[in-house]
């Protein structure tokens, strides 16, 4: 992708930005690749959401969760617009990645089904609590896998971080606290997402 298909002085101020782990600026370069990406996935008929960074199980009835950065959005947009024969306009590209929080979006596992009503979310990053934008969570959990058994129920909790409140580039600790209380953490080390 050239400069002049981002617009001249988007192009312009996304190139002086050095790269991170997690881009909260992605250049020009690594936008098109992260388009093509989408597109690849598209053709080859891989689901968009192969591009969310995930963590924690990977069975249906342990806490889990996924990110998706800014680079993983474009692909995600590139991915369902070619499915349908469109292309992502200039617009679109300049949304994704001038949008300033980064959502992170989990599954969490309780007896009841209002166990995740207020549930909370934080990143740790070497002793440094980083509070989120939002907060949203089931109010009715939906029966697990597990039902009747224990756990019983599952829901999901989504937060938005900031990206200038917290280092794209630590290893992070990712807890969610229902507010029955307990947590779920998970170790994600953001250097290592590309």
């Amino acid at each position: 992708m050239k400069c002049s298909a981002i617009g001249f002085m988007l192009c312009s101020l996304l190139s002086a930005v050095p790269a991170g782990a997690i881009e909260t600026l992605p250049g020009p370069e690594q936008i098109a690749a992260a388009l093509d990406a989408g597109r690849a996935a598209a053709k080859e008929r891989r689901a968009p959401d192969s591009f969310y960074v995930r963590f924690g199980a990977e069975d249906e009835l342990h806490p889990s969760g996924f990110l998706i950065t800014k680079l993983g959005a474009l692909s995600v947009m590139a991915t369902h617009m070619t499915l349908r024969g469109l292309q992502p306009t200039e617009a679109d590209v300049a949304q994704v990645v001038s949008t300033k929080t980064m959502l992170v979006s989990t599954v969490i596992f309780g007896d009841v089904p209002a166990f995740a009503q207020e549930s909370y979310i934080v990143f740790d990053q070497a002793g440094r609590t980083i509070k989120p934008v939002t907060v949203r969570f089931d109010g009715q959990a939906n029966r697990s896998a597990a039902w009747p058994e224990r756990p019983r129920f599952k829901a999901k909790v989504v937060a938005s971080f900031d990206y200038n409140d917290f280092d794209p580039r630590a290893k992070t600790t990712i807890t969610v606290f229902p507010a029955s209380g307990g947590a779920d953490s998970f170790v994600v080390d953001f250097a290592g997402i590309q």
